[in-house]
């Protein structure tokens, strides 16, 4: 009988280790490449912080999708009395003499960037340039001789595939969190831009610019978002791949700005009814809805109705892969398309116009100030404006007094007060001064419009 258990013990130990022996070793791999993550530690003045940022934090949406930045807790304090704000994010080392990557929200708008190094050293650090299209950031420090990341495929990536994030979640320097590649080329609201890969490695705020890691020891992608209705990590990060913020970083670096084509198109998903009564076997594609007259779609003769089906002979599965091929191509090249029309296939060629700077405009007088209701708004582009499918209105910023407590929110548009169209911060200002008691906003949020009584003090 001794014999028996003696034996039994031993197979359940065997079965154990070998379980053991399947799952990965990622000592090694932390060992090597620790010293080439790098924690940010930023600083700036509140009484400077523009309102506003792309997902506001009282937005309804902020619950749900979140950049990976601690809460801003001094929100609810007037500027005046409001103290320096302090920010922790991640990043990465990519060459030796000096550079790294970050995400553009953890450096955006801030006064100090401190990189403290594996080493324990630290560094003041010098923005060279922010793309808030892709989130991503390349900063420089004053240093030489740097470990740096060894750069990987993001395309060969699988699904299923261990990777490993380091980075400095609630400031814990240095955090090693392991995980799989859950989806590839995943698509996010108001990121037309990143094909992001999807993990479930735990991230969490102070991750943001961190490096992702596959078995290989090479860098695959970026830290940069996760999906939270607490704030913290629920097993569904985002990253964005290498390949894309390394062509972002080397345009920052050479150009100080980053360039990206256009066609001058408005584009929607083809649905399998729409595949129907266009006439195609599969669902696929980018329906063009609008076209912008003496845009590069239109000298091209692009119609409406017409299905783009492949960009430059590469397959367009769904609509939000034009804007990204695109986005990728350099203005002024030639490209060709593949679309449907009316039941057929047909080519265009097309030379791809340049997309608008994305800079943030600097402020006017009457944008820094709230009016008489206590809103602060800023002007909306004429690009946005035909993204939107709106032909006026500003973007409210900031909301208190009497706009806050009838319910107006950041991330709001104004579209008119009463029945009169608003198309920038000066005429919202002219028409709640006019002296009435009472105005009528038109209010959008979302998909949906609605009226919103402002009672007006004196």
């Amino acid at each position: 009988m001794k014999n028996w258990f003696a034996l039994l013990g031993l197979t359940l130990a065997l079965m154990t280790q070998a379980a053991f022996a399947q799952l990965p070793d990622f000592t090694t791999l932390v060992e090597r490449q620790s010293p080439a993550v790098v924690n940010i530690a930023t600083t700036q003045d509140a009484r400077q912080l523009r309102r506003g940022p792309r997902m506001p934090e009282r937005d309804e949406m902020f619950d749900f999708f979140r950049r990976m930045m601690p809460p801003d807790t001094e929100s609810h304090r007037a500027p005046s009395y409001a103290p320096p704000r302090h920010g922790q994010g991640s990043g990465f080392i990519i060459s030796a003499d000096g550079y790294l990557l970050t995400n553009t929200h953890v450096v955006d708008e801030v006064d100090e960037v401190i990189v403290k190094l594996h080493d324990k050293r630290e560094f003041r650090a010098k923005v060279v340039g922010t793309d808030s299209r892709t989130d991503v950031a390349l900063l420089k420090i004053n240093a030489t001789g740097l470990p740096k990341v060894a750069i990987g495929k993001p395309d060969t990536l699988r699904v299923g595939e261990w990777v490993l994030a380091i980075g400095a979640p609630f400031g814990f320097e240095n955090s090693v969190t392991a995980g799989i590649v859950s989806a590839k080329g995943r698509s996010l609201p108001q990121e037309n831009y990143v094909p992001f890969i999807q993990t479930d490695v735990a991230v969490n705020p102070g991750n943001s610019g961190g490096p992702l890691f596959n078995m290989g020891g090479e860098v695959v992608g970026m830290n940069s978002q996760i999906i939270s209705r607490s704030g913290g990590y629920m097993g569904l990060s985002f990253a964005i791949p290498i390949d894309v913020a390394m062509d972002i970083a080397e345009q920052l670096k050479s150009k100080g700005k980053v360039e990206r084509g256009r066609l001058g198109v408005v584009i929607q998903e083809v649905t399998a009814d729409l595949a129907d009564s266009f006439g195609l076997k599969t669902p696929q594609g980018a329906l063009v809805s609008e076209i912008e007259p003496g845009s590069p779609a239109d000298k091209a003769g692009l119609q409406v109705s017409d299905i783009i089906l492949k960009f430059n002979g590469h397959p367009i599965q769904t609509s939000i892969d034009l804007p990204r091929m695109v986005g990728a191509t350099r203005p002024g090249s030639s490209a060709r398309l593949d679309i449907w029309r009316k039941g057929t296939a047909r080519e265009l060629e097309i030379k791809v116009g340049a997309m608008p700077d994305d800079d943030k405009t600097t402020r006017t007088a009457e944008q820094k100030k709230t009016n008489r209701a206590g809103l602060l708004v800023s002007e909306i582009g004429e690009e946005q404006k035909r993204a939107l499918k709106i032909g006026s209105g500003v973007l409210v910023e900031e909301a208190t007094g009497i706009a806050s407590r009838a319910g107006i929110k950041p991330g709001d548009i104004i579209l008119a007060v009463n029945n009169q169209e608003v198309n920038n911060p000066a005429e919202l200002t002219r028409l709640l001064e006019d002296g009435r008691k009472q105005a009528a906003l038109l209010v959008k949020r979302g998909d949906n419009a609605h009226y919103v009584s402002l009672r007006l003090e004196k």
